[in-house]
């Protein structure tokens, strides 16, 4: 709920151009400041869901205010880090789901999720794997081979099961929005060059070391002559972690290792400029790309690290960009736990990742999933069995908790915004955003059980508004 106050704009717009014309201009010129009025567009969404992602039909005009009213001060003179984008991971399992749907169907989503324009969510970047995820309906890598074999030159190197779901929809995807990022992820190497020859755990062979390099540059070669750029790459998904399916262990000197005398020349001698970005983990150890990134002969090759949150707190990201503020910070995983709690997990999604990841210096939030079905699958044996979509594709397709968490900040703070500086009032927690075109984007979550008012300041006017308790609005001017 909003309190709208509509006050004519003041003087502050006259500018020093005036002295050039004549008084008759000059006059019609001030006449027109007079009436001037900046408006300010606000999409709502209410933890009870009596709202979900929708405008609201009043008129918000900055003001001179006056009020008893917490107030949150947006000034766009202090900047921060350039956005990428917000978005989700299509799994394996979201493109065999919406690859499946009939073809109209299909293309309507893919529109309403990735298109750029006044009614339409713009989603703006993509985490996909490199073979299988746990949300693959199993385990497989572009180079399976029986028992015992090797293939050091990666002859057999193919990536045939993309083509059957993953492929197509990206390049539907693309034909829409050709400038989406995308970002790719392996759960695991090949099994013949890992330790334990399994799909789950081990570590990749030292002696493997410059072929599975030349797996990454066979990849992202074989994705560009589709069509599909991959814009950055991790070197391993989760890589503490070796008890998902698959799944492979990666400690941080032996992915510095990797990167230094392998991926990265690998990728220099291809004229690859895909972005190598380490770490791709929870929030609780950021010893570990900071361990990378103090190497100096991995250091030129890193472009940033990447996080989850599944453990540690979010602020361990400022702690590495504070560490190393000429890399960049991403984070590029987070799951909503089937079947969920609407308004808790929207509060905590938008104040955790897209408030408070960006306000850790994060480029981008990517949610897991972008879909599943009615039963959390597809998935692997031992897979996530209860991770939920930002869609449900059943009979229906159902939008969930993440989807409106991501709208909120992809359909407005598009790629090149940056973010600039507002306070923190009690129980407001924000982030704004200055775009290319010179808008400004407020992200607001009352994290009160109670509703609160507020004014947003700016340039010396104010807005006065309100939000209910747990409701998240995204304000545009």
């Amino acid at each position: 709920m909003v309190s709208p106050q509509i006050i004519n704009h003041s003087l502050q717009d006259h500018h020093a151009s005036s002295k050039n014309r004549s008084l008759n201009q000059e006059k019609e010129y001030l006449k027109s400041t007079k009436t001037f009025k900046t408006k300010v567009d606000f999409w709502l969404t209410n933890g009870n869901k009596t709202a979900l992602f929708q405008k609201q039909q009043v008129d918000l005009i900055f003001s001179k205010l006056k009020n008893g009213n917490q107030n949150i001060l947006v000034d766009d003179k202090k900047s921060f880090q350039s956005i990428d984008g917000f978005g989700f991971a299509l799994t394996g399992a979201s493109a065999n789901l919406i690859h499946a749907l009939p073809e109209k169907i299909q293309d309507d989503l893919i529109y309403d999720l990735f298109a750029v324009d006044s009614t339409h969510i713009g989603i703006s970047y993509l985490r996909i794997s490199i073979g299988a995820s746990d949300l693959s309906d199993q385990p497989f890598t572009y180079d399976d081979l029986a028992s015992g074999e090797t293939d050091i030159n990666l002859k057999k190197f193919n990536i045939e099961r993309e083509r059957m779901d993953l492929i197509p929809v990206l390049k539907k995807i693309l034909a829409i929005n050709p400038d989406i990022k995308i970002m790719g992820s392996p759960w695991t190497a090949p099994i013949w060059m890992k330790t334990n020859a399994s799909f789950k755990g081990g570590n990749l062979k030292p002696e493997f070391y410059e072929s599975y390099a030349n797996y990454f540059v066979k990849y992202i070669k074989i994705m560009a002559a589709e069509g599909v750029k991959i814009n950055a790459i991790t070197p391993q998904n989760e890589p503490l972690f070796g008890g998902n399916n698959p799944s492979m262990v990666m400690e941080a000197k032996e992915q510095t290792d990797f990167i230094k005398n392998h991926l990265g020349p690998a990728f220099q001698r291809n004229g690859i400029n895909t972005k190598i970005i380490i770490y791709d983990h929870n929030a609780d150890r950021p010893d570990y790309p900071i361990g990378i990134l103090s190497d100096p002969k991995a250091y030129p090759y890193i472009d940033g690290s990447a996080f989850h949150l599944y453990g540690g707190k979010i602020t361990a990201l400022s702690q590495v960009h504070q560490a190393f503020p000429e890399k960049n910070v991403y984070f590029t995983e987070q799951w909503v736990g089937g079947p969920g709690n609407f308004s808790e997990d929207l509060k905590w999604h938008v104040g955790t990742l897209i408030i408070g990841a960006t306000r850790n210096w994060s480029r981008n939030v990517i949610e897991w999933n972008l879909a599943a079905d009615p039963e959390y699958k597809p998935h692997t044996e031992g897979g996530c069995s209860t991770c939920m979509g930002a869609l449900t594709i059943g009979k229906t397709v159902k939008r969930n908790v993440s989807y409106y968490v991501i709208a909120h900040a992809s359909k407005f703070v598009r790629p090149g915004s940056f973010r600039i500086d507002t306070n923190l009032p009690d129980n407001l927690p924000n982030v704004a955003f200055k775009r290319a075109d010179g808008k400004k984007v407020l992200i607001v979550l009352n994290n009160d059980q109670k509703p609160q008012k507020f004014n947003i300041q700016y340039g010396g006017k104010g807005v006065s508004c309100s939000l209910d308790g747990g409701s998240v609005g995204t304000f545009i001017w």
